[in-house]
């Protein structure tokens, strides 16, 4: 069996298809990879065939690009059309996430070629309500339906409308877990579990050292997506007064510490999975893959939303009383204080403890069954 696993969009988008590669592989499925050219290591790192590199997405993550003009979707639709039928030939199924004009110029493709098509997303919101759908329906036929349906002509497929429903599929995939994204009873999904790479890679050395020499430090990162202005110096500023440490995680917005004390460590990328088992809270932004694994790790969580989805998840660390939600996207001196007094109360910690153990880990199993099942 062959897969076809595309999407575009920043690591939160990329990192769950790279799991589900990665399971599919052991169990024998070939697979293949089209996501952004950002990720290119990440990929080469896991083993993964990256079979088609898309346009990087790095510079929309630091805020440097805006609303993609009408050329530019058009440019991006009729490069799906031109690239994709070579690296889809032969395969039995394309699962498809992220860039919703995308997806639907994928679909197309599937179609023509005739290949399964599945739409996977990681988390509910991302999934609107039947009240919701008509809207969603003509603001995607208004953006891209013109060039969308100009190139499905071209190759001999008839018009399609509500395009969102069509790139969508009547049964999308939800990749997240039940505890953390509960499916809500309006959606017609299949709940597979989060997609997660079990990772080993052992912590940079200079990382190990500045965790052994002291107490637990919090940690502070805001992935590949845009993080509030001033946030590490706030951050720095409220652990200090409570004489805790922080690494800070630079990320795509490329966060910096405000001094060079040596009660603080700013680092690149590192393996999440055991680094967040060491520190004393997690801050983050609330994106999926690391809720997710700030969930699995067991370490109290606070949430900064910043856009998307990522309410949802603070929403729900807060309802679990695993962590703290804060309350919008700017914080300030005392907002950060006041969260990290209460993400480091001993009833949270036992609490995140506690529903570490109910967070599922077979998300990849689940969805590599149903594919092959299929197959």
């Amino acid at each position: 069996m062959r897969v076809l696993l595309w999407t575009h969009g920043p690591r939160g988008d990329v990192e769950p298809l790279i799991a589900l590669a990665v399971r599919l592989r052991e169990q024998g499925v070939e697979t293949r990879m089209c996501a952004p050219s950002d990720f290119a290591a990440r990929l080469a790192e896991t083993g993964v065939p990256l079979a088609l590199a898309g346009e990087p997405v790095l510079a929309g993550a630091r805020g440097l690009g805006g609303p993609p003009e009408p050329e530019l979707v058009a440019a991006r639709i009729a490069e799906q059309f031109a690239t994709l039928p070579a690296v889809a030939g032969g395969c039995d199924a394309v699962v498809a996430s992220g860039l919703f004009s995308g997806a639907v110029a994928v679909r197309s493709v599937a179609e023509k070629l005739g290949i399964r098509y599945v739409y996977a997303v990681s988390s509910p919101p991302l999934l609107p309500s039947p009240a919701m759908r008509a809207r969603y329906n003509e603001g995607a036929d208004r953006m891209f339906g013109g060039p969308l349906n100009e190139r499905r002509s071209a190759i001999g497929l008839p018009p399609v409308t509500g395009l969102f429903d069509y790139g969508c599929t009547d049964r999308p995939w939800l990749a997240a877990d039940p505890v953390l994204a509960p499916r809500p009873p309006h959606l017609d999904a299949v709940q597979t579990g989060a997609w997660i790479t079990p990772d080993d890679r052992p912590l940079p050395q200079a990382v190990a050292a500045f965790l052994a020499a002291g107490e637990p430090p919090v940690y502070v990162g805001f992935g590949s997506g845009p993080a509030p202005a001033g946030v590490a110096k706030l951050v720095v500023e409220a652990c200090r007064a409570r004489g805790r440490r922080v690494i800070l995680a630079r990320g795509w917005a490329d966060l910096a510490l405000p001094d060079d004390r040596d009660d603080c460590l700013a680092i690149g990328e590192v393996n999440q999975q055991e680094l967040f088992a060491r520190v004393a809270v997690a801050v983050h932004h609330g994106g999926t893959g690391t809720t997710h694994v700030a969930a699995r790790a067991g370490v109290p969580q606070i949430v900064v939303p910043q856009i998307a989805d990522q309410p949802h998840y603070a929403a729900r660390v807060a309802a679990l009383g695993i962590g703290v939600a804060h309350e919008g996207p700017s914080p300030t001196a005392g907002s950060i204080a006041a969260a990290l007094g209460a993400a480091l109360a001993p009833r949270v910690r036992a609490r995140a403890t506690a529903v570490a153990g109910t967070i599922r880990a077979d998300g990849t199993t689940t969805a590599a069954r149903l594919l092959c099942a299929a197959g």
